[in-house]
């Protein structure tokens, strides 16, 4: 607690090995705050570097630490096929208005194994016509895999673009058995 008896803010991150590659998740006392592909150490440097800048205080790597437990746990187990939906506190403060509505209703209204088309998604949240909002909303998702932004995609049926790689995008929807899992 800070002198005011208030809790001071906290953020810890630690990186998750999946089949996707590394992943960076990071949490604050709210939830779940980032989620950030492949989390090699140059990656892992600016998404740490960006997580102090924007919520003000120095993020500390502690994969032990009680904030991360669960979300590393069923990260695990989501790449295991033993868990088909996230039940985490997620913590918003990266993403507000339009793109924050848009990524809440995904979450809470696209399940395992099922896709949304851009323009389906932004008659969703009440704005048809705004699928290239949509778009940007998907681009500047904070939470990857858990808020599944992998599962929007094009109305024609193409597989639209991903901030994890198209590659990545693939494998995500090969595991939730969208998609043929990729032969090489």
């Amino acid at each position: 607690m800070d002198s005011d008896g208030r809790h001071e803010q906290q953020v810890v991150w630690a990186v998750v090995g999946t089949g996707i590659g590394p992943l960076l998740l990071a949490a604050t006392r709210e939830g779940l705050v980032n989620v950030v592909f492949h989390a090699t150490d140059a990656v892992r440097d600016k998404a740490v570097e960006r997580l102090r800048s924007r919520l003000g205080v120095e993020p500390v790597e502690a994969p032990d630490s009680p904030l991360l437990a669960e979300a590393i746990r069923q990260v695990r187990a989501y790449f295991a096929g033993e868990r088909h939906d996230f039940d985490l506190p997620l913590d918003w403060s990266l993403i507000s208005g339009f793109n924050r509505q848009v990524l809440r209703e995904l979450a809470s209204g696209v399940p395992y194994g099922a896709v949304v088309g851009y323009g389906d998604l932004a008659g969703r949240v009440g704005q048809p016509g705004a699928a290239q909002a949509v778009g940007v909303a998907m681009g500047s998702n904070p939470l990857p895999v858990v808020v599944p932004c992998h599962r929007v995609v094009e109305s024609d049926g193409g597989i639209g673009g991903f901030g994890g790689g198209l590659e990545t995008k693939r494998k995500l929807l090969a595991l939730e058995g969208v998609l043929p899992e990729p032969l090489f």
